[in-house]
């Protein structure tokens, strides 16, 4: 430990790419201290140089990057004065690191076990036996089910969460002092990532490692973190406390990112989401004065002038905004509020009725000799309806059939029953199969723009695409809707000609929302469209969907493992699990007791951006069992929190109605829910004001 009991003591580093361009100062001056068993968290959108601190914290840059200045301490021992030889040594032992994606840092090749193992024998001498057995008392401390059998297993056999799991037992395997975290839940559903955050604080409570957590969730920082930096454009714009920092808000960067977080409390309806006008400056591009002052709603012409320093407001908080004595007055979350309009039904656009989608399974070799085949039922009986300018929002975990059932509706996957209409007009299971005045009524946005946009093609090429196959228009009108649609997701008209590349994360996803609104569609299927993108690009895409919906009247199919995203943009909410639906009702209600359990979970489960907000910690145990195997009565039954006797595990539960259409899926009465539920998941700390 240094002198000053801190873990990691950064100071004044300044990280520098030699390019063909000339040196890029991406990170400059920053500072930060880690005490043992201290969490850190590092927020900030894409490019405000998180990984590139992190990496350059250990020497991990790649061949053009160094520090041009400032020292890395990691306890007594001076990172920047030691041998590279000496530094592979530290990499795994007194230091390691836990991804956001576990597939790219598991050997596919190797089973679980050897993989935890090899780190022992490596960096703590251990001999076969004695790293075979740490590897399975990791697996037991990170409370994977079955550890033995897990240690046998290979990568691809284990779910999302269990990989992170094995991550985390492999990190934490050689007892290390110091570990960085860099997005390691976001990839996860939510009630995964509750479970996996909740093991992270244990573990650092026993072993007092000292933890840089690396992520654009605010509400996962709130939850997990003791202290907070907020970087921006590679130096820090706030750091302290998490009470300090999400109480007070001394930055205006630091009120823009949790302004653009959406409310529980709040949908569409009733708010438009703050965001963050512009982007970040390139290292290469950086203004003369406030690195902030081009995007903030507080900029004077003296912040444009003197770039203000970091300093210390109150005690271990600081801030680096020469307005600050203005922003210490009490801060209110100032939201748009958005005008309230007499609500009309529209007509049905989309009804779909007892939707099931089987799979043939053919279980192993033993069929060659007459084995029986199964089915796996990925979507089991789903009905659901949507008028004009609605917006569904589909929720539930990893694998209860929520993208099956999209691509159904949408004719991708051909479903094995039921029915389909779109407009009064009944479909075709497959889509090849659907007319052509149909196709162009459902569109789908997807998760990864990359995945969907030609690499070769300009942005422009893509939008105009459907234009020509779908609405016959000539080259003229072609030209003439592009500009159009660019104009309507709030893109510049020379990004037209721009390839993918030439654009962030957030600018593709607005193509490709242009390019499916390019189809006039009565339907658009939203799946994960937001996830994988910082929180302030999330609020102006989900503020654009909305817009787009009150112009063009479109409805929305929207799949999401956030729910404050959902609650935000949606009209009715329906709850899914295990190809079957539990919950279904208006956004408002299905957020306010009594709730079905899984619903209850699901809830307890969102990361809300307030430390002074407590919420009722129910964890799910387990995980979702295979649509191979699916249990007697309930389904739910066998990680029900509210288990209510052995009629769940024999008889399917009924649906039970409320009020305006709300209804749920349970043996439980639903005056005995509510009871159970009590006035909800939420509630406020009494200790300390809010703001």
């Amino acid at each position: 430990m240094s002198d000053n009991g801190a873990v990691l003591d950064v100071k004044n580093v300044t990280v520098t790419y030699e390019t063909d361009k000339g040196p890029l100062h991406t990170v400059r001056n920053v500072s930060l201290k880690i005490a043992p068993g201290e969490i850190y968290g590092l927020v900030g959108e894409s490019g405000s140089g998180k990984t590139t601190l992190a990496r350059a914290v250990v020497r991990y840059l790649p061949a053009n990057g160094k520090i041009t200045s400032g020292s890395i301490k990691l306890s007594d021992t001076d990172l920047y004065q030691l041998p590279r030889e000496e530094v592979r040594k530290i990499w795994g032992s007194r230091v390691t690191m836990v991804h956001q994606d576990p597939n790219a840092s598991i050997n596919p090749s190797m089973l679980i076990g050897d993989q935890i193992a090899e780190m022992a024998r490596i960096h703590l001498g251990m001999n076969k036996k004695q790293a075979r057995d740490r590897a399975i008392e990791m697996l037991t401390r990170v409370r994977m089910p079955d550890p033995e059998s897990v240690a046998k297993r290979y990568a691809h056999q284990l779910s999302g969460g269990m990989l992170q799991r094995v991550l985390i037992a492999t990190a934490m395997s050689t007892n290390p002092e110091f570990m960085i975290m860099d997005e390691p839940t976001t990839a996860l559903d939510v009630t995964t990532e509750a479970v996996i955050l909740d093991l992270i604080h244990e573990l650092m409570a026993d072993y007092n490692t000292a933890i840089l957590f690396i992520t654009h969730n605010l509400g996962v920082v709130a939850r997990l973190c003791d202290k907070i930096g907020v970087l921006y454009a590679g130096e820090i714009m706030e750091e302290g406390s998490i009470d300090e920092v999400f109480k007070k808000r001394l930055h205006p960067y630091t009120r823009g990112l949790l302004g653009c977080v959406p409310r529980v409390d709040a949908s569409k309806k009733d708010i438009s989401l703050s965001s963050i006008p512009g982007y970040i400056p390139r290292p290469d591009d950086l203004p003369d004065g406030c690195i902030f002052a081009p995007r903030c709603e507080l900029v004077e012409d003296a912040c444009e002038k003197e770039r203000p320093p970091l300093k210390e407001i109150a005690e271990n908080h600081f801030s680096a905004c020469r307005r600050v004595d203005q922003l210490q007055e009490k801060i209110e979350r100032k939201d748009e509020l958005r005008e309230h309009h007499e609500e009309e039904l529209g007509d049905i656009v989309l009804e779909a009725r007892n939707i099931k989608k089987y799979f043939p399974f053919t279980p192993g070799i033993g069929s060659l000799f007459g084995s029986k085949k199964a089915e796996l039922k990925a979507v089991d009986d789903i009905s659901v309806r949507m008028r004009s300018s609605f917006t569904m929002g589909i929720v539930g975990e990893s694998g209860c059939g929520k993208t099956t059932l999209a691509r159904c509706i949408a004719g991708i996957e051909e479903a094995t029953s039921g029915e389909i209409e779109l407009q009064g007009k009944l479909l075709a299971y497959s889509v090849k199969k659907r007319p052509h005045d149909t196709l162009k009524k459902i569109q789908m946005v997807f998760q990864n723009p990359d995945a969907s946009l030609n690499p070769q093609h300009p942005a422009g090429d893509s939008v105009a695409r459907p234009l020509i196959l779908l609405r016959d228009m000539s080259r003229k009108e072609v030209r003439e809707k592009v500009k159009e649609l660019f104009k309507a997701v709030s893109l510049p008209e020379d990004y037209i000609k721009r390839l993918p590349h030439e654009l962030s994360g957030g600018e593709k996803q607005r193509v490709a929302i242009a390019r499916a609104f390019a189809a006039d569609p009565a339907l658009m299927i939203c799946d994960e469209p937001i996830s994988s993108l910082d929180v302030s690009v999330q609020a102006s895409l989900m503020n654009l969907l909305t817009e787009l919906q009150d112009s063009a009247g479109t409805s929305y199919l929207f799949i999401s493992h956030d729910l404050s995203a959902v609650r935000h943009i949606s009209d009715w909410i329906a709850v899914v699990y295990l190809g079957r639906l539990w919950e279904i009702g208006s956004a408002e209600d299905v957020f306010i007791p009594p709730y079905h359990p899984y619903t209850e979970a699901l809830l307890s489960a969102i990361p809300i951006p307030d430390p002074e907000v407590k919420q009722d910690r129910i964890r799910l145990k387990g995980s979702v069992p295979s649509p191979l195997n699916i249990p007697s009565g309930c389904r739910f039954h066998t990680r029900c929190p509210r288990k209510y006797g052995k009629i769940c595990e024999k008889e399917e539960p009924p649906w039970q109605d409320m009020e305006d259409g709300h209804r749920i899926c349970c043996h439980i009465p639903l005056e005995e829910l509510r009871e159970l539920q009590g006035d909800g998941l939420l509630k406020k700390s009494s200790a300390g004001g809010g703001s």
